[in-house]
């Protein structure tokens, strides 16, 4: 028999797990799989913790909390290989990342370079820039100071606009 507390939680769910799902994708470097991995553990700790926490008093930002916590601490875990998987057979010679491509295509750079960027790196640019917060509350979500994601934020664009065939003016498109 579901308690009241379960059907809160639930409701919860059913209204924010597709925004944290776009969030953990974009940390992943569009991985859906890792994302729903991470989305999924996410969640079990929120529900965990769920008698503490009241929906309409940071429930969401407490959840982003954690889902960037367990994003951190899955990319320290060593032993953490992962394929990268395509829907095309690559050919020699061709470059993906020369950003003349349909939007679609773009996309698909974009994530691939956040892939390549250091876990604290594409953290701060994807809350910064894809989760439109504020220096504050990135700081808040990754348990660090302003000035740390005020560094990480800049590295991460210079190392993004470095992989990138044409600068990043605006990461837009990718929203």
């Amino acid at each position: 028999m579901a308690t009241d507390r379960d059907e809160e939680f639930t409701r919860y769910v059913h209204t924010h797990r597709g925004r944290m799902v776009r969030l953990a994708r974009l940390l992943t470097g569009g991985d859906v799989h890792w994302a729903e991995d991470l989305v999924q553990t996410a969640l079990t700790k929120l529900y965990l913790k769920w008698a503490a926490v009241r929906p309409e008093v940071g429930a969401a930002r407490y959840a982003d909390k954690i889902l960037v916590n367990v994003f951190l601490d899955e990319k320290r875990r060593f032993w953490r290989h992962r394929e990268t998987l395509t829907d095309e057979l690559a050919e020699p010679g061709l470059s993906t990342t020369g950003g003349t491509g349909s939007g679609r295509e773009d996309r698909l750079d974009v994530l691939a370079a956040l892939d390549q960027l250091p876990k604290r790196q594409r953290a701060a640019v994807v809350l910064r820039f894809f989760a439109d917060l504020d220096v504050a509350a990135v700081a808040e979500l990754m348990s660090c100071s302003q000035g740390t994601v005020k560094s990480q934020t800049a590295r991460g664009l210079d190392k993004l606009r470095d992989l990138m065939a044409e600068p990043l003016d605006t990461l837009e498109h990718v929203r």
